[in-house]
């Protein structure tokens, strides 16, 4: 009877339902709200129960899939950010979860509606003259003609979009590039994140997203200031200053290039490229420095591609001495004397001439004495000392010409 009662009041005790599971709630994913923010890459959803395992994954075409652990926000939302994939091609984001011992997979595919080539194409972006921005695309191929692009930025992972306040427009109107102005305080940790979408009356236009542009790479800089070259006795001394850059950089990662020609020359030499790390300075042996030269330099980061423009070239050396000037003063100075020699002889035959007529010959004065004043020797003299001069000043002009 004892026994009989102990088991009656065993189960009128109330149990508790934790030590019971419903085979129907086994089967229900604790996924629940699973969305993706395409704008900034992010993957968020909430979880109905405890969970003892997670783990998100994106898995998009030409990239290799990548997965991280989730990260929890202050509402208890759990969130994934994938900033360093593209979506505009299309991906599969997955979420797996452990929760009370079973295993739970989500799946969320995204697709880039519209019309297929309707986005647009050939972005770049570049920073200039320290503080200003330029980005610039081509429309799409398939896009309609009233494509009406637009551009968004923000400058870290959560801070906050603007959309492009300077449009350029290309000569239809279209829009294909913005200004910016106001990049806020420089940071070196700074990456900017674009997303370019569109509107048309005609059709959906598709959008186009980028991994986060470093901004420290994209900067064009101004050409190196300060460029000098100077003889030592043995080289000449080449030096230039860095450039004024928007971040304050390590001179490690500058790549200069430095274009060495001869004036007048029409082969080319070589550039001669140097890191930053080594000092801003290149030195050019005298004795192969012959002739004007001119030096000029230009500058990238060193894991970029964009070069600044080419600084102000810089001339150095001294002119030849040339043989062909010396020649020609020679050959001056040769017939102005061989020009003055002519008219001496030219002046001391009419001298003679006027001695003729004033002292005409005595007759019959003797044949040997007589012979020394005889006109016709004489007269022979200065002709030819004449023809031989002009014959000598003749063949001078030829040669100087």
């Amino acid at each position: 009877m004892a026994v009989l009662l102990a088991f009656i009041s065993l189960l009128l005790v109330p149990l508790n339902p934790a030590c019971f599971t419903d085979p129907a709630q086994e089967k229900v994913s604790p996924i629940i709200n699973l969305k993706l923010g395409s704008r900034k890459k992010m993957l968020t959803w909430n979880s109905r129960r405890n969970v003892t395992w997670q783990e998100c994954t994106i898995d998009a075409p030409l990239d290799p899939p990548i997965s991280q652990t989730p990260q929890v926000a202050e509402d208890g939302t759990y969130f994934c950010t994938f900033s360093n994939s593209v979506l505009h091609r299309g991906a599969t984001l997955t979420v797996n979860v452990t929760s009370e011992g079973h295993e739970f997979k989500a799946t969320l595919t995204f697709c880039n509606s519209g019309r297929e080539g309707s986005g647009a194409v050939n972005f770049s972006c570049l920073i200039y003259n320290v503080r200003f921005l330029n980005c610039s695309w081509a429309q799409g191929p398939a896009a309609p003609a009233d494509v009406r692009y637009h551009l968004y930025m923000w400058a870290s992972l959560h801070g906050n979009v603007s959309e492009c306040a300077q449009y350029v427009l290309d000569p239809t109107g279209t829009r294909v590039g913005c200004h910016f102005d106001q990049l806020g305080e420089p940071q070196t940790t700074d990456n900017y994140f674009f997303l370019v979408n569109g509107t048309s009356n005609e059709t959906d236009i598709q959008f186009l997203d980028f991994t986060p542009f470093v901004a420290t790479e994209i900067e064009k800089y101004n050409p190196p200031a300060n460029l000098t070259a100077r003889n030592n006795g043995s080289y000449y001394v080449i030096q230039w200053d860095n450039p004024v850059t928007r971040f304050n950089i390590s001179s490690h990662v500058l790549y200069y290039e430095l274009d060495i020609q001869r004036k007048g020359s029409f082969s080319k030499t070589d550039p001669v490229f140097q890191r930053g790390e080594n000092r801003n300075e290149y030195l050019m042996p005298s004795s192969a420095v012959t002739g004007v030269h001119t030096v000029r330099v230009r500058v990238r980061h060193v894991y970029g591609d964009t070069w600044s423009e080419w600084g102000p070239a810089q001339p150095f050396g001294f002119p030849e001495k040339s043989f062909t000037g010396f020649l020609v003063v020679l050959i001056g100075l040769v017939v102005g004397a061989a020009a003055l020699s002519s008219i001496g002889l030219m002046f001391l035959c009419k001298r003679f001439s006027l001695k003729q007529k004033l002292f005409p010959p005595i007759p019959q004065v003797k044949r040997e004495l007589a012979g020394s004043f005889t006109p016709t020797r004489e007269s022979n003299l200065c002709s030819r000392s004449i023809h031989a001069a002009a014959h000598v000043r003749a063949s001078l002009l030829f040669l100087a010409e």
